[in-house]
């Protein structure tokens, strides 16, 4: 049971899927079951994302930039028949990044209708101490949810790129070429030069790197929302607090001020209690 592993064999867990083990991996690696690890990972998960909750409240930041990550819980959309689970198919993944401490204040899982943008726009609105700049793609629903949420207090811009067609089958797996990017400013005074999703795409990589559960072209994907939630949780709160930042050469919570030092696995186990 998870309740049972003595701390160093729970730092253990923990640490592997945070960069980027698989569950099966480290159930051979450390001949601990599965369902422990899960169970494991599951709550201490849940509790990163509360603990979070809590931190990240009036912050400073003045850049943020928006993006969605997707994913899919038991089977992708084509796959899904009648009768099947309501939470199988594709899942979306919201998050932000601040663009000068890296800081990730907030993300929300849930699928790409106008709902969930909002409660997310809602969610990073929320902790803001200062006016912000916010950067997204062309997604129309970031304009209705930031106009909705910022009113009139809020400097917003869209980059918008043109890709250009898929090629052959040797491009199948590659990223299709950018031929185009057109600047738009859609609420009040942005400035034009920092319009940007370059940190957000970076983050975005970083993240399907990190957690298994997105990681393309692999066997790895979560069977049930409650732990593809946890993961996420988990993921987050680990490049946050632990995740040494190479260029700030601290983590990204101790540059925004959220966290005075370096944390380890075990504070972060501890955190999550």
């Amino acid at each position: 049971m998870a309740n049972i592993l003595n701390i160093d064999k729970q730092i253990t867990v923990i640490a592997a899927p945070a960069e980027g083990s698989s569950i099966r991996s480290i159930e051979r690696m450390t001949g601990i079951h599965r369902d422990t690890i899960m169970r494991l990972g599951v709550r201490v998960g849940h509790g990163c994302t509360a603990m979070m909750d809590a931190h990240m409240r009036d912050l400073p930041c003045t850049r943020l930039e928006m993006d969605e990550i997707w994913g899919f819980i038991g089977k992708k959309d084509n796959h899904v028949r009648p009768g099947d689970d309501p939470q199988l198919g594709n899942v979306w993944t919201f998050c932000a990044i601040d663009a000068d401490t890296k800081l990730v204040p907030a993300f929300k899982v849930g699928d790409r209708s106008q709902t969930t943008p909002n409660a997310f726009v809602r969610d990073v609105a929320s902790r803001m101490r200062n006016r912000v700049q916010i950067s997204t793609d062309g997604l129309r629903a970031y304009v209705n949810a930031t106009e909705q949420t910022f009113g009139a207090d809020v400097d917003y811009g869209q980059i918008i790129k043109v890709y250009g067609a898929e090629e052959t089958d040797q491009r199948r797996y590659s990223p299709p070429e950018v031929i185009s990017s057109e600047k738009k400013i859609i609420t009040g005074n942005p400035d034009v030069d920092l319009i940007s999703t370059s940190y957000i795409e970076r983050l975005n990589a970083t993240t399907r790197l990190h957690m298994r559960r997105l990681t393309r072209l692999t066997h790895a994907f979560s069977k049930k929302r409650e732990n593809f939630e946890a993961a996420v949780g988990l993921h987050f709160a680990y490049y946050n607090f632990v995740r040494r930042h190479n260029t700030l050469r601290c983590t990204p919570a101790m540059a925004a001020g959220v966290a005075p030092s370096f944390w380890n696995v075990g504070d972060l186990i501890e955190a999550a209690a």
